[in-house]
């Protein structure tokens, strides 16, 4: 079990991250969402032992491991550009830890056999890794961090050099490989799709801190702020003001009456958020259309007003519109 206690970082004078804490248990692949910039990768570096944080203490099986070199920590790396070696062929690629680590050549080749299986490269031996396509290249390379069993996989930003299509058939495929192995992994991304695709648990990080954690449905459902409502592209964040006790809440777009959770005074500044999609008992949000764009089996449709909404069927440019939305107190 990986421990994260308390770290912090400084990065070009300013906090990169300032006091992040989690675990990651047996079996589970706990996702790092976040912007760009957010401090992501340095978290994964720091795992890994190639990097030091200024405070702060990581644990493997209650075991710190500030002593402990990259190459002790038997932690597998899986990079965005593949990393692979260009000289080298499938098997070669995939061999090299195991002979960093004086496996024999049975055993080697046994391994690496069954990676390839595991990875859908069953055949792929010998084929250099110049000549396969960026989706094989990922393969091999995840093939090749697999490869020496290791405690903990890390995976930084792993599909984002790939287009759509493949990337959610690679996704899907390395989430089944991650269950069937059982090997805790860290997933670093900024796509949500993704970490909500592969993750048992997620962890929103912003300015340093994780915003918020839970399952991906947990998330979904409760964001827990106004960022993360807008990171994750949940709906329409509006501000407003509480006007009593009662829970109306008063906004450009009209009073609300929000059944909310939160402790709120009179006069105090709350975000809401109105949720795309449109219920049958719901607040009723009104506006002209600006654009509409068919989006799968739904329009976007977009008002002048800046809220926007998915219906089935299309309204016309100009056309005054009422939609009813279910509408939740963001704190």
């Amino acid at each position: 079990m990986l421990e994260l206690r308390d770290i912090h970082k400084i990065y070009e004078g300013q906090p990169l991250l300032r006091g992040i804490s989690f675990r990651v248990d047996v079996g589970e692949t706990v996702c790092l969402l976040g912007a760009s910039g957010s401090g992501k990768s340095t978290l994964l570096r720091m795992i890994a032992g190639l990097e030091l944080p200024d405070a702060g203490q990581i644990f493997w099986d209650g075991n710190d491991l500030a002593s402990t070199p990259p190459h002790r920590r038997d932690f597998g790396l899986v990079f965005q550009d593949y990393a692979l070696f260009p000289h080298l062929n499938v098997f070669e690629n995939i061999a090299f830890g195991l002979k960093m680590k004086n496996w024999t050549r049975s055993q080697i080749t046994s391994r690496v056999h069954e990676v390839l299986e595991l990875v859908n490269l069953r055949g792929f031996e010998a084929r250099k890794v110049t000549d396969l396509s960026g989706g094989e290249q990922q393969r091999v390379a995840f093939a090749r961090a697999l490869a020496p069993r290791p405690r903990l996989l890390m995976l930084d930003e792993p599909l984002g050099a790939l287009d759509r299509a493949l990337r959610e058939d690679l996704l899907n495929e390395l989430r089944g490989i991650l269950h069937q192995t059982r090997i805790p992994a860290i997933y670093v991304t900024h796509d949500q799709e993704e970490a909500f695709t592969i993750a048992d648990r997620v962890l929103l990080l912003h300015d340093g801190l994780i915003l918020r954690e839970g399952t991906p449905k947990d998330v979904w459902v409760n964001p827990g702020s106004a960022w993360a409502a807008e990171f994750l592209g949940l709906g329409n964040v509006i501000e407003g003001k509480v006007v009593n006790s009662e829970w109306k809440v008063e906004t450009r777009f009209g009073v609300f009456d929000v059944n909310c959770r939160h402790k709120h005074q009179a006069g105090q500044k709350v975000h809401l958020l109105a949720r795309p999609l449109p219920v049958e008992d719901g607040s009723v949000l009104r506006g002209r259309v600006a654009d509409a764009i068919f989006q799968s089996d739904r329009f976007k449709v977009t008002l002048e007003n800046g809220l926007y909404f998915y219906l089935k069927d299309e309204p016309g440019v100009g056309q005054q519109i009422e939609v009813k939305v279910k509408i939740e107190c963001l704190g």
